[in-house]
Order: C-alpha cells, then sequence, then structure tokens
C-alpha cells in the first residue's frame, strides 16, 4: 500500500502534550468518579487506589492470574511490561487503563458486582437531562424541510453528536468545552456528496445494500446515529444496517448493547417525529433490518490494519462502513503524528470496502486536509496554540475513501 509509517508514534511522555494530559489528568480525575459512583466495598477502593498510583507514578504490570484474557493481554503487552505508562504508545495505554479499571472493579469475576457498567451513571445521567428533549423536538421542525437538507441534517447531527462524549469533558480544564459551542464551524475536510453517492436514495432491491456503523459514545451521540440509521432505512439509501457496539464497558461512554437499547426506548418515549422514529427503530431491530453486533476485537488496543478474519469478512460485504468518533479515527489511520495533509485514502486504504469517518476533532491525529485549510486552521489558532484545534472539540469532518 502506498504508505509510510516512519510519523512518529504518539506516546504520553512529551511534556504539556494533549495525550500526557489525558494520562496524567483525565484519567486519575475518572477513577476518582468512579470511586465515587457506587457504593464500592472497601477492597474494590483500595484496588482503585492502587490503579492510580500505577498509572501516575508506577510501571505497567500484567493482568492478575486467573483473568479469563490473562493469555492475550501476556501476548500483546510482553514488551510493555515494567516500563512507564507514559512511555509506550497511547492507543495502548488507555486501552489497558480500561481493562486494569474494570479488573479493579472485578467486573468479569462471579460475584454481586460482575458485570455492573462503573460508567453507567454518567450515561444515565447525560441521557436523562432536558438538552435530550431539545434535541428530539428539533425533529419535528426538521421534517417538512426538503430531502437534501434532511440528509445533511442527519449526517451533520451524528457528527456533532460527538461533541457529547462523557470522556472528553472528564478532567478537562473547561467542563463544558465540548458542549459550549453553540455554532460549529465549517468541517475541515467535507466529503458529504461522497458518502451520499454510494448510498443513493431509494436504491438497490432489498438485501443488496448493508451499511455498518461503528458506534463510539452512548447517551447524546449514540442517539444522533439512531436517527441517522433510522433515516436510512427509511429512504431506502440502506436494505440493512449493522451497528457494531463494544462488549463490555471501555472508556467512560462508549456504547453497549445495553445503551443502544437504553437510548432507543429513551426515542421511542419522545413526542412527535422523535417517537416514530423511535418506534421504527424497535421495529428494525424486531424484524433484522437493524442489527447491533460486537466483537472483542473493538476494545483492543490496536488499529484497524490488525482487525481478525471474521471482522473483516464482515466489513468486506458493506456497501460502507461508517466509523464515529475519535478513538475509531485514530484506529483507521494509525495513531501517530502524520502530516495532516497525509492521504486519508493511502492511511486506509488497508480497510476492507468503502469506508467513512465522522469525526469531532479531540486528539493530534489528523490526516486528508489541504495544505490551504492547514495553514488556515495554524494561523486561527495563533502563535504558541497551533495543536489546539486537533483536540478542542470544535472542528469536525467526513472523511469518505470509495
Amino acid at each position: 500500500m502506498p504508505e509510510t509509517d516512519d510519523a512518529p508514534v504518539i506516546v504520553s511522555s512529551a511534556p504539556g502534550s494533549f495525550a500526557r494530559s489525558v494520562l496524567a489528568e483525565r484519567h486519575p480525575a475518572l477513577i476518582r468518579q468512579v470511586r465515587d459512583a457506587f457504593p464500592w466495598p472497601p477492597e474494590r477502593h483500595r484496588a482503585l487506589d492502587a490503579l492510580l498510583s500505577s498509572c501516575t507514578e508506577g510501571v505497567i504490570e500484567p493482568l492478575e492470574p486467573g483473568a479469563h484474557d490473562r493469555e492475550q493481554w501476556d501476548t500483546w503487552s510482553a514488551e510493555y511490561v515494567g516500563r512507564s505508562w507514559f512511555d509506550v504508545p497511547f492507543l495502548w495505554s488507555e486501552s489497558y487503563f480500561y481493562r486494569r479499571l474494570l479488573a479493579a472493579l472485578r467486573y468479569f469475576e462471579p460475584g454481586p458486582w460482575q458485570g455492573i457498567d462503573p460508567f453507567a451513571p454518567f450515561k444515565r445521567a447525560e441521557l436523562s437531562g432536558p438538552l435530550v428533549d431539545d434535541e428530539l423536538a428539533a425533529l419535528d421542525a426538521l421534517a417538512p424541510r426538503p430531502a437534501e437538507e434532511r440528509a445533511a441534517a442527519y449526517l451533520r447531527g451524528s457528527l456533532w453528536g460527538n461533541r457529547a462524549d462523557l470522556g472528553f469533558t472528564a478532567g478537562s480544564r473547561d467542563s463544558g468545552g465540548a458542549t459550549a459551542v453553540d455554532a460549529p464551524p465549517p468541517l475541515v475536510a467535507d466529503d458529504s456528496a461522497a458518502l451520499w453517492s454510494l448510498l443513493p436514495e431509494g436504491g438497490p432491491s432489498a438485501g443488496t445494500r448493508t451499511v455498518h456503523l461503528v458506534a463510539d459514545n452512548a447517551g447524546r451521540e449514540l442517539i444522533p446515529d439512531l436517527l441517522l440509521v433510522d433515516h436510512l432505512l427509511t429512504t431506502d439509501r440502506a436494505d440493512g444496517v449493522v451497528l457494531h457496539v463494544k462488549p463490555y464497558p471501555y472508556y467512560v461512554s462508549d456504547a453497549t448493547t445495553a445503551d443502544v437499547v437504553d437510548c432507543a426506548r429513551r426515542v421511542v418515549r419522545a413526542p412527535g417525529r422523535a417517537g416514530e422514529a423511535g418506534a421504527r427503530l424497535w421495529a428494525a431491530m424486531g424484524d433484522g433490518r437493524l442489527t447491533v453486533r460486537t466483537h472483542g476485537f473493538f476494545c483492543a488496543p490496536f488499529g484497524y490494519d490488525a482487525m481478525p478474519a471474521d471482522l473483516r469478512e464482515e466489513f468486506t460485504g458493506a456497501a460502507l462502513t461508517i466509523v464515529k468518533g475519535d478513538l475509531n479515527y485514530r484506529r483507521l489511520v494509525g495513531d501517530r503524528l502524520w502530516p495532516p495533509t497525509t492521504s486519508f485514502a493511502e492511511r486506509t486504504a488497508h480497510f476492507p470496502g468503502p469506508v467513512a469517518a465522522l469525526r469531532t476533532l479531540k486528539s493530534d491525529v489528523i490526516v486528508g486536509l489541504t495544505p490551504r485549510i492547514v495553514a488556515r486552521l495554524e494561523e486561527e489558532a495563533g502563535a504558541g496554540a497551533s495543536g489546539s484545534w486537533r483536540t478542542s472539540g470544535t472542528h469536525g469532518l467526513v472523511q469518505v475513501r470509495p
């Protein structure tokens, strides 16, 4: 494939870097939030305190003996055990942090706390907030608009819903930064026309065109994702949709099957057009037009170029795979400091079948920009803050590789 892999792998050791702030600020803040979110027994408190010490001042250690996936993680972590969390690839250390967090809470072990989502209180609070009511009510005004305008609104809603990511606000210096922007700026890359060209309205006969959507966050992001799914199905842009979610809680707010059900139920209960969409989504899950799937690889610490054969086969047959959010973008193009003008098509050539990325920018990784856009962004950011546009959550993109 026409690419070079000599761009630096992102690690968290650089002072002042975004990756360092995640490990040094966001993860400790999250441990404290999880500690306070449930009446955990004393041994869970001690385990969380030990994880806090390990990830901020200690070194990477193996999973506990007897862990169901110990052998797999031993293979994945062989070259990292004994090293500082800050000195290994950022993508890997983030993923392993969440696996260790679940280990501290005995998520996988038999007992009364088995399977308890430690992030559930945060997800439920967001889902029950008044902002969700306002966003769902907006569908009533959208309904009479022209078809192209409605399609654009559903796509942009799914993209900008990523600003509701709970993980983006945890431990940040400005906790309102992820949702405080009232009017998003123009996209730094916009291949919307190419996306819709792959999914024309009223397309081929049933059973010939399936869209896969790899979800990112639950709550206020997953709801517009589901509404986009409803739009694809009701306009015959897709005969079926496969929604891929995490097999267990991962990062702060990444969607699981339980979150899909919670969000669908929330939309069903809404009045007006939103409730109608919710009823259609509920029915689509019941008759198989909307399928929810998961795979262990979605919680692995690697990019999509390392996906296993069975998952690759699923994506191969898709009319289009839409990957949502920042983490999926990092996994799609490689978590490296690529020059921002690096070709998106080249960086995603490994992906089986057409792929589209919908992303709000919240990390340093970016490819597929024009030199003019890069120059404008750097100029707007100002001297000494040239990287802020990459991580502030105020810019978004739609990128497509047919």
